[in-house]
């Protein structure tokens, strides 16, 4: 494993960017002057700097399930001349994992992690701010440990950007940078952009150490592909355990993000798990893809090589939370 010089938990990330006129008045505003502001946590910061966030209410005591203000920071990205902004959602995005903690650990067990009448309090606010009208659905999924594999179907192979330790970007069709190349990415380059795709902005040149892994494309197209996996595996195989996946993300997309949105996957600390030669042969999107054209032709062996060689992946990855 690659040992980055920022220690990223191990999660993967789904990301929603809505367009700025998505937003009311007030915060298209402040978003506006937000991507603007020489202080906002750049690209190859941001991560860095929401996890040292979560990291801080953590040790708090008593800990912190979740901020009293929602947060003001956000990703940012830019198509052309074209603005979106993916915020964090700090506040709603940890009563929702507080959430699925509460129901998942025993209360004798909870209670030893968070004070009840802290986790009482926690509850009570998330329901007030639901009954006032609050959605419940964050522009940002996250998973621990693995891709689940449907996260890979709303994606083509020529919109994955991979940047290796060079800092260089490595564009689909070309070799990935060698470990050992000293080489930065020019003051000037800032975008890999894949053709016919929208920009991977990186915000600023990637520091020697920076991997990242990411596939960003448009949300209709995202819907259009996700439709067509679901339907295919439901008339063309007996695979059907990506079936609950996809049909999840379809009715999230259809819920946040806006006709013009991008969606964006992000190995966020995942690249951790894998050396520079296992990220460059890593084409998830692209066997997922191969996976669901042989179903449509009936080429079972092949759905079933693909879906193999995507599971294999996926829990070897796993398996090293228990090693860990």
């Amino acid at each position: 494993m690659w040992n980055d010089f920022r220690v990223l938990p191990y999660t993967a990330y789904l990301r929603v960017y809505l367009p700025l006129d998505a937003f009311s008045s007030t915060d298209r505003a402040y978003w506006a002057h937000y991507a603007d502001s020489p202080h906002r946590p750049r690209r190859v910061h941001t991560m860095a700097a929401e996890h040292a966030e979560s990291l801080r209410r953590l040790v708090a005591t008593p800990p912190v399930a979740a901020p009293h203000e929602e947060s003001r920071h956000a990703y940012v990205r830019r198509s052309g001349s074209e603005l979106f902004i993916c915020p964090w959602q700090t506040r709603l995005r940890s009563w929702l994992a507080f959430r699925d903690f509460h129901r998942a650990t025993s209360a004798r067990l909870r209670s030893a992690y968070l004070p009840d009448h802290v986790a009482a309090s926690v509850d009570a606010d998330f329901r007030g701010w639901c009954e006032q009208g609050g959605s419940p659905h964050p522009q940002t999924l996250s998973s621990n440990w693995r891709i689940p594999l449907a996260w890979f179907a709303p994606f083509a192979e020529r919109e994955r950007c991979l940047v290796l330790r060079s800092g260089r970007p490595h564009r689909p069709g070309s070799p990935p940078a060698s470990a050992g190349d000293p080489d930065r990415v020019p003051d000037d380059v800032r975008t890999a952009r894949p053709p016919g795709g929208v920009h991977y902005e990186l915000d600023e040149p990637s520091p020697a150490a920076t991997r990242v892994l990411l596939y960003v494309t448009d949300a209709a197209g995202a819907r259009r592909r996700l439709e067509h996996a679901a339907a295919a595996m439901r008339r063309g195989t007996d695979e059907v355990s990506l079936l609950p996946g996809l049909t999840r993300l379809e009715d999230w997309l259809a819920t946040v993000a806006h006709p013009r949105a991008l969606l964006e996957l992000d190995y966020g600390g995942l690249v951790r798990l894998f050396g520079d030669d296992e990220l460059g042969t890593d084409h998830s999107a692209a066997e997922l893809a191969a996976a669901i054209r042989a179903v449509e032709s009936g080429q079972d062996e092949v759905v079933l090589a693909m879906l193999r060689r995507l599971r294999h992946r996926w829990r070897s990855a796993q398996a090293l939370e228990r090693a860990n």
